[in-house]
């Protein structure tokens, strides 16, 4: 007989969840994604009018970022419910969170095999789930305001290009915006951001560095885990339950290392390029839209929380000194050499680096002079 009080307990617990297929962290996802999404009011279709309009301006635009960007992409957006964008965005971002839900928990080599140790069991069993209700929760909630995949900038595995039309026209209706130089500008950030963010070359760049970044985020993880693995008696499990916070004491997600450093300089220049190509495409279309950018600027600095979360699984910071840093870089890159200049993120050595995001000419010249040039 077990000394653990709860060995019974946990014991029918990894049975149940021994019987859960590798994928069931992925089905949790989705489940409670669309659970989160649909609980206000149950994600109506888009409206009719708000689809006409999708459908007029979508060729327009087309034409206009296949000029700034010398290559041609679909000239179709489809609209879509908050429901397909959950979808969208959990198929997408899936291949980036599998390598921390393969990862191998931390050993158990040296501690109690009598089954005290039953928390840092659970802790690695448990694992991929909790991942799963995480990734749920986020892309839940970042769909409920974000109007396409545009709004993190991370790598697709597809060129298909879908808008959020009722989250536009709900952003226009709150800032008092005209919806037609509202929608333009959503198409055309959608557009640009396909068209970057599918190529191969683009892709593997970014691939590599949050792969890096992934690795920083499970290091703290780890230790997470490692620390539930050293509780060895029900004492230590009642001091957890009255204070769970006291599990994350001391420790904190890496700021400034060279991976997180990467991945918030090129996420933030990616950012700021779509930005202003959505606006040049629209100003050229409609003429200024100085409200536009008044509202977009303060809705991206103060209501974007669902957006900012996603970008936080990804260890990327929406905010801060580099994101002002990368719209600097960007305004002084059109300034001077013409927003064509940004082509050369079609290629895998095309993104900035931590350190290029505040020295504009050095990528410029970089990217001008390269082989793949």
């Amino acid at each position: 007989m077990t000394d653990n009080p709860f060995g019974g307990l946990f014991g029918d617990l990894f049975s149940v969840l021994g019987q859960q297929g590798p994928d069931a962290w992925f089905d949790t996802a989705k489940t409670l994604a669309l659970n989160v999404v649909r609980q206000a009011d149950n994600d109506p279709n888009p409206d009719p009018s708000e689809r006409q309009r999708l459908e007029r301006f979508s060729p327009l635009v087309a034409r206009h970022v296949a000029a700034l960007l010398s290559v041609t992409g679909s000239d179709t957006v489809d609209a879509a419910t908050r429901s397909t964008l959950t979808l969208t965005a959990l198929d997408q971002w899936r291949p980036l969170i599998q390598p921390m839900v393969d990862a191998p928990p931390p050993s158990l080599e040296g501690l109690d095999p009598s089954g005290a140790n039953v928390m840092g069991q659970l802790a690695a069993t448990l694992g991929p789930l909790f991942t799963g209700f995480q990734l749920g929760s986020i892309a839940g909630h970042f769909s409920e305001r974000a109007w396409s995949m545009a709004a993190l900038p991370l790598p697709r595995t597809s060129s298909a290009q879908i808008l959020v039309v009722n989250n536009v026209a709900t952003f226009a209706q709150e800032w008092s915006l005209d919806p037609d130089t509202t929608s333009i500008f959503a198409v055309a950030r959608e557009m640009a951001a396909a068209t970057i963010l599918s190529q191969p070359g683009t892709g593997d760049a970014l691939r590599a560095i949050l792969l890096d970044a992934v690795r920083d985020a499970m290091a703290v993880q780890g230790d997470i885990v490692s620390r539930l693995q050293s509780m060895v008696n029900p004492d230590d499990l009642a001091s957890l339950m009255g204070n769970p916070e006291s599990l994350l004491d001391g420790l904190e997600l890496p700021e400034h290392t060279p991976a997180v450093d990467a991945i918030n300089a090129a996420a933030a220049a990616l950012r700021s390029v779509l930005d202003t190509i959505g606006f040049t495409v629209t100003e050229s279309i409609v003429g200024p839209a100085t409200t536009l950018r008044e509202a977009y600027l303060r809705y991206r600095l103060s209501d974007a929380r669902g957006e900012d979360a996603a970008a936080a699984l990804f260890g990327i910071s929406h905010q801060g000194e580099h994101q002002t840093q990368a719209d600097a870089f960007v305004y002084e890159i059109v300034e001077n050499h013409g927003i064509e200049a940004f082509a050369a993120l079609l290629r895998v050595d095309g993104l900035p680096s931590a350190s290029e995001l505040w020295t504009p000419e050095e990528w410029f010249q970089r990217v001008t002079n390269s082989p793949l040039a």
